[in-house]
């Protein structure tokens, strides 16, 4: 049986003989980002099960090993749900193994949900890891409000495994919906999508997901049947002026949403997530003739699906313009001869050096990842 002593020693193990090691779950994510460059793997799947769960506290633990699935099975079986709505891996990188409790929290990973209620790393409380020299610590506590130590969950959430091994982790969860609609608006353009789903989303009306696929805005609202109904009607005259609305409850469209399946790419394809002001929404489409798109979190969030080619990745570049973007999936060739995400200015690179200096002092833990 795997244990967190067991990998704290393999760790220390590695960090004795400068071995760079590839740390994953299942590997669902493997083909994201740059290829790591490591002797051998470490696992942290067999270090799996629910430690705590107190459904009356909102708050749940569970070893980084635990797959997801098992992890909203317990939720549900008490009206509950995770928060962020993170997305199911296989959809977009294929693999039969779901995604790990540490994996999507590593990877910062977050669904239609965000635009709402924040992402993954908003919702964790406390972790414990185990550093690239084998030292096992934790940061954060079990409950809501805690002043435990200094705040490593955020830097760890969205790490990818470069700063820590992720061994616990324990977060946040809300009750689920007990209705949720969707209202489809057809639009004419890009442009008029992301202003219909700008008003949505300023409305009083706690719309809590809002996506646009093909000509169509999509927003979603969700909890008590009573107030859904009342607030559908009432974000439809918002919606009105924009093109026309229908209503919907179709939950396999925002699965598909959260998972990237509504962005049509072929399996050659290379898909890219680019992260921009939704204003820029239509630019970067224009920029992108060809491309697959779908458009999440009000415009804010842009996937891409295009040729996997240098030529392709300089143009989402180019397109993503002052925001931010991602390869998210891409054959190992073009992830490895291009930069994966935007460089970092200088003063945040060295303060980044400083925190990799104390947290990994090898440079062991999934090398390569982030940055050649």
């Amino acid at each position: 049986m795997i244990t967190e002593a067991l990998l704290a020693a393999d760790i220390a193990a590695a960090y004795a003989a400068r071995e760079p090691l590839l740390v994953q779950g299942h590997g669902t994510k493997r083909a994201m980002l740059r290829p790591v460059q490591a002797a051998r793997t470490l696992s942290t799947r067999g270090l799996s099960g629910i430690t705590l769960y107190k459904p009356t506290e909102l708050v749940i633990s569970a070893r980084a090993g635990t797959p997801v699935p098992e992890i909203e099975a317990a939720l549900a079986e008490h009206g509950q749900q995770i928060i962020a709505e993170p997305p199911d891996p296989r959809a977009i990188f294929g693999g039969d193994l779901p995604a790990t409790l540490g994996g999507i929290t590593a990877a910062n990973l977050s669904g239609p949900r965000r635009i709402a209620w924040g992402a993954m790393r908003d919702h964790v409380l406390g972790i414990r890891a185990i550093k690239g020299d084998g030292e096992i610590f934790r940061s954060g506590g079990r409950v809501l409000k805690n002043v435990t130590g200094l705040d490593l969950c955020k830097l760890l959430a969205g790490s990818h495994g470069t700063l820590g091994v992720l061994t616990e982790i324990t977060f946040k969860v809300l009750p689920a919906p007990e209705a949720t609609a969707t209202l489809a608006v057809t639009v004419p353009d890009i442009a008029t999508g992301v202003r219909a789903m700008s008003a949505a989303l300023g409305s009083p009306f706690g719309v809590s997901g809002a996506a646009m696929v093909g000509n169509r805005a999509l927003l979603r609202l969700e909890d008590f049947a009573d107030s859904v109904t009342y607030r559908s009607a009432r974000l439809r005259e918002i919606l009105a002026p924009f093109g026309d609305v229908a209503l919907t409850d179709d939950a396999a469209l925002w699965r598909d949403i959260r998972d990237g399946v509504a962005l049509g790419a072929a399996p050659a394809d290379a898909v890219w997530r680019i992260s921009a002001a939704p204003s820029a929404a239509a630019a970067i489409a224009a920029a992108l003739p060809g491309a697959n798109l779908l458009f999440d979190w009000g415009g804010g969030l842009v996937w891409v699906a295009g040729p996997a080619t240098s030529q392709m990745h300089q143009a989402v570049i180019t397109a993503a313009g002052m925001g931010s973007y991602a390869l998210f999936r891409a054959p190992d060739a073009l992830r490895a001869a291009v930069h994966v995400i935007p460089p970092e200015p200088a003063p945040l690179a060295a303060i980044g050096a400083r925190v990799k200096a104390v947290l990994d002092p090898a440079g062991i833990l999934n090398p390569g990842r982030l940055r050649a």
